[in-house]
């Protein structure tokens, strides 16, 4: 059994203590809030000891590894913490508010040999963990272009500020939501290293982009778009996508469906020349317990078992998170100039 903590008990939180408390190898052995009407709930209704102090809960609970779920202007302090106490991290997404932050903690991590995991799920969605072997496979040749994109309707007018409003606390189209799309073409093809006529624009907000747009350059030379709008209520919600052009052939991928053109018939096994067609359920591996997505059991149940040495430390490290955070700053200061 992997004994494991939480610290932050809101949306992600809440939703990482139920997989956590119905994994077979995991026991549950704090939850940390500092809000009392939050931890006056759980001390209720569950039965996981509680906290208010995240550093008292380290020291009595002794957790072999640490849920971060909070702000992410506090990632880098908590994390570096726990680093410290030779703890294993998994925290949620964006890593770090820049990417010298992020940079030192996946160099401590490393150091340490603790086990490292960000929070972005995408990569354990079928689809794309498909486009991203076949991309691997070459099967599409040398690649010419990509499109990634992410559309949403999170907000639709002016309204009080909240976290996402203000960008010291993460908020921001291009930091909370962007960076799940640059996170996936990192992943499938190359880190991002050049950005060109970035923009980002504010349709609603005040102190923080709704929508970029940008040209991207990547480690290997590949070139693409990104545009993402979280502005967009034609949307019910968000919606994720990534299309890739090659000499061989044509990939568009959401987190529903996968459509791939092949030019000729020298293509993968189960794939044929033309236009194929595949979708989530055709490509989802099962998890033993379902919340909101499978992508999100099957991300904590790939930590826990890297903790147990049963998997590659591989997926969603901090060095991977990383260069999101790179080029979430490569983005900004282009759009600056």
């Amino acid at each position: 059994m992997v004994k494991v903590a939480l610290i932050g008990a809101g949306k992600m939180g809440i939703s990482h203590l139920a997989i956590l408390g119905a994994h077979p190898d995991v026991e549950v052995v704090g939850v940390c809030d500092t809000s009392k009407l939050v931890v006056g709930a759980l001390q209720k209704y569950s039965p996981f000891p509680c906290f208010t102090d995240y550093k008292k809960m380290i020291k009595e609970a002794r957790p072999d590894a640490v849920f971060v779920a909070v702000p992410t202007k506090f990632h880098y302090t908590f994390v570096k913490e726990l680093l410290n106490e030779n703890i294993h991290v998994f925290t949620e997404k964006p890593f770090c508010l820049s990417s010298d932050e992020g940079q030192e903690l996946a160099e401590l991590a490393e150091s340490k040999n603790r086990i490292n995991q960000v929070g972005y799920h995408n990569k354990f969605i079928g689809t794309f963990k498909e486009v991203k072997r076949l991309i691997e496979n070459k099967s599409l040749g040398e690649i010419q272009h990509f499109v990634g994109e992410a559309y949403g309707p999170v907000v639709l007018k002016k309204k009080q500020d909240t976290w996402r409003s203000d960008p010291s606390e993460g908020g921001g189209c291009l930091m909370d939501y962007a960076s799940h799309v640059i996170d996936l073409i990192n992943d499938i093809l190359a880190p991002v290293t050049v950005s060109q006529g970035a923009l980002l624009k504010s349709l609603y907000s005040t102190n923080v982009d709704d929508a970029v747009y940008a040209l991207l350059g990547l480690e290997n030379n590949t070139t693409g778009v990104l545009s993402v709008n979280w502005s967009d209520e034609t949307y019910r919600k968000m919606s994720t996508s990534i299309t890739i052009m090659g000499t061989k052939g044509k990939i568009v991928s959401d987190a529903n469906e996968l459509k791939v053109y092949f030019k000729d018939k020298d293509c993968p096994e189960d794939y044929s020349k033309g236009w194929n067609v595949k979708y989530i359920t055709d490509l989802t591996e099962q998890v033993d317990f379902y919340l909101r997505g499978e992508e999100y059991s099957a991300q904590i149940d790939y930590f826990v078992k890297a903790v147990l040495g049963k998997v590659p430390n591989t997926i969603n490290t901090f060095r991977s998170a990383w260069h999101t955070d790179r080029a979430i700053s490569i983005i900004k200061m282009n759009a600056k100039n």
